[in-house]
């Protein structure tokens, strides 16, 4: 390995995602001295567009919206200091049950073996460590999300690689804690039905099932910096109106779970390169 440095890939669906549940772990092993490859699988054209115009308003031109969130993702990859961008530019998919799901050039249309077979010649060029992309049902659901998860399964099928693989997550008790705060900063914010309450419940795991807490404090304020990059995006604006000390009170701490590992490295882990170095 003397002959290359450690690699992190991380494989997300659309601009922005690297710095909501990665940022930290991409900007603090960079720091590091390791190599972080970013793959992001869409163009993020079902996004914002100026002023908050959403897909379907009158004026949303998912081109112009594609073009400008690649501006958005550079400059949130000089922020976290990613070694390498990869954009495999498929058209975003939009939420589950849009209409754009069905669309021919959507990732979720894209056959996963073609997704896949780029995806690993991806891999066999950096050869990771270590990858990181989303659980089976995409953390909540997100037909690219679900999609990532499926490509980067089969990609790492048609390699001879045996990275640490890990998906992201959340603890149930800070996405408890989490829509406290966002009801704390956005004061009209109605209450859950019961039944959206419910499926929110369901998000993330009970904490003694998450494996791996990477403390990530020391870098929550380039987080905090890359999302602001993705600024064009209404999700992100209630992250930006904490602050970055709130911000990295709540967000200081990054969770997966492992569902790979050759180096035996005992479990629960604080360092997704544990064994590997």
């Amino acid at each position: 390995m003397a002959d290359r440095p450690l690699t992190l890939m991380a494989v997300h669906a659309h601009p922005d995602d690297e710095a909501t549940s990665t940022g930290g772990i991409l900007a603090r092993y960079a720091a590091e001295g390791i190599r972080t490859v970013l793959v992001t699988c869409t163009d993020g054209g079902c996004g914002d567009g100026p002023g908050g115009l959403k897909p379907g308003d009158a004026g949303h031109d998912p081109a112009a919206v594609a073009s400008m969130r690649r501006r958005e993702l550079k400059a949130s990859c000089d922020v976290l200091k990613i070694s390498d961008l990869e954009l495999l530019d498929y058209a975003d998919s939009g939420m589950m049950g849009w209409t754009s799901n069905d669309a021919p050039d959507s990732f979720w249309q894209t056959p996963v073996a073609d997704g896949a077979a780029r995806l690993a010649e991806l891999m066999r060029h950096y050869r990771p460590d270590v990858v990181v992309t989303y659980d089976e049902n995409g953390f909540y659901g997100h037909p690219d999300h679900i999609q990532a998860n499926r490509i980067t399964t089969a990609a790492l099928e048609m390699t001879d690689l045996t990275p640490k693989v890990y998906w992201t997550t959340m603890p149930r008790s800070a996405m408890q804690r989490f829509g406290e705060i966002m009801r704390e900063f956005n004061g009209d914010m109605p209450e859950p039905d019961p039944a959206e309450a419910a499926e929110m419940a369901k998000i993330g795991l009970p904490d003694d099932e998450i494996t791996t807490w990477v403390d990530t404090t020391a870098f929550s304020g380039q987080k905090f910096d890359a999302l602001a990059a993705h600024a064009s995006q209404g999700e992100n604006i209630f992250f930006l109106k904490m602050g970055k000390e709130k911000f990295g009170e709540l967000m200081g701490v990054e969770t997966f779970v492992r569902v790979q590992d050759t180096t035996g490295a005992p479990l629960p882990e604080n360092d997704l390169f544990a064994g590997l170095r």
